[in-house]
């Protein structure tokens, strides 16, 4: 492909990227209790303020999940089997899939999906030059969208086998999160030879108080991340929000076994964003993401809603967390 078919084909992508933006914002500050789509956190400041949580003390999650592919990593690749090309489903840093490639037999590829296209290309390229001879070929796309299309299997690849590490299952309502498994059965199920599977991160239920310090740190790391949306929507959809009007807040729904997290105005104001007007009352709030917690059994009960087998499950020793193999026969 020749660099003007590239310019035009990544402006196209930016193109069709930025009206499915606005025409999301313009959905959810319309609704009766506002709402943004977490997946729009992700530009490249937001990748990078999710970094900077993973390694906050209070947030255990990251260091909780690296320990159990440490650990438990050359187990996962006998499951997963040799001759596989890696499927990483919001693929980020690519942190966690060299612990994985570390311990499978001669994967033969790896497909790393991210919706951040800028983020993705410089993971990639950074992982491209510490392992030389494997194919990398970064998606820059929305992992959640029905018409995504991967490319063609790479010669002498067995299966394609998903990586999804980081609890973003969570991020999902349970109806979402079943049709994103059922997606994703079907795309790893899609021509394969050998057995084909999903090793996936799920965050368990656990003491709210724990939840609480996780989502509300004392850096104020996790309240940047969450206002950083607003920055995006200004320099992106020619919005006006002024930061300083709202602020991070965080908690635990027990009814609902979620984090859910919101961006609450500080006082009556209005904000426009291109040639629309959107009121804000004092205390009213956008709700950014939930975060939903899962015990061991409801999810499994999930996976085999979509299709799936669960196979082996690993926790670490307080349960906050769990890897999950499943199986697609």
């Amino acid at each position: 492909m020749n660099h003007l078919a590239l310019l035009r084909r990544d402006t196209a992508i930016s193109n069709t990227t930025t009206a499915a933006f606005a025409a999301d914002v313009q959905a959810g500050l319309s609704a009766r209790q506002k709402n943004l789509p977490a997946k729009y956190f992700y530009d490249r400041r937001g990748s990078e303020l999710f970094e900077q949580i993973c390694d906050l003390p209070e947030y255990y999650p990251t260091r909780t999940e690296i320990g159990l592919l440490r650990r438990h990593g050359r187990e996962m690749a006998r499951l997963i089997g040799p001759d596989a090309e890696i499927v990483e489903f919001g693929a980020g840093a690519l942190v966690k899939i060299r612990l994985l490639l570390d311990a499978l037999d001669r994967p033969r590829g790896f497909l790393p999906i991210d919706i951040s296209g800028a983020h993705l290309s410089d993971a990639a390229a950074a992982l491209m030059r510490d392992h030389p001879g494997l194919r990398v070929r970064p998606v820059a796309g929305d992992f959640t969208a029905p018409d995504l299309v991967l490319p063609a299997r790479l010669p002498g690849t067995r299966c394609r086998a998903g990586f999804f590490p980081g609890s973003t299952i969570g991020n999902f309502t349970p109806e979402e999160a079943l049709g994103f498994l059922r997606g994703a059965a079907r795309m790893l199920g899609d021509d394969n030879t050998g057995n084909s599977g999903l090793l996936i991160g799920v965050d368990l239920v656990k003491d709210p108080t724990l939840l609480h310090a996780a989502y509300n740190d004392a850096a104020g790391v996790t309240a940047a991340f969450n206002l950083n949306l607003l920055r995006r929507i200004n320099r992106e959809l020619g919005g006006d929000f002024v930061l300083e009007r709202f602020a991070h807040y965080a908690f635990y729904q027990p009814q609902h076994q979620r984090i859910e997290m919101h961006l609450v105005s500080l006082a009556a104001q209005s904000v426009r964003i291109g040639n629309r007007r959107y009121d804000f009352g004092a205390g009213e709030s956008i709700h950014t993401e939930n975060s939903y917690k899962y015990t061991l059994s409801g999810f499994h009960h999930l996976a085999e809603q979509a299709g799936f087998r669960p196979v082996a499950v690993w926790t670490d020793p307080d349960n906050l967390f769990s890897l999950h193999w499943l199986a697609l026969d």
